[in-house]
């Protein structure tokens, strides 16, 4: 369960900081989000699909690192960011 690659391209554009840039905190947060959403409606359809229940559990801790990451060095950034993702922060 991986996005497609024209996928990440697009998420990548859209939440990088100049060009170039594919590993700032906010690419990884938007691509990491993006997997828990695919993940989830997955584990909607399939219950009883515990391997990958614990990787989107492991995969929630990453994004919640990476969110702390950003508040503590960036405020306006993390901001912005859960904003345009949607996150209740």
């Amino acid at each position: 369960m991986s996005i497609a690659v024209e996928e990440k391209q697009k998420l990548i554009s859209d939440y990088q900081r100049h060009d170039g840039d594919v590993g700032s905190p906010e690419v990884q947060v938007a691509i990491l989000t993006e997997r828990i959403r695919e993940i989830t409606d997955h584990l909607r359809r399939n219950s009883h699909d515990y391997a990958s229940r614990r990787g989107l559990l492991m995969l929630v801790g990453r994004r919640n690192r990476l969110l702390r990451y950003l508040a503590r060095s960036n405020r306006d950034a993390y901001q912005q960011l859960i904003k345009r993702l949607g996150l209740r922060k």
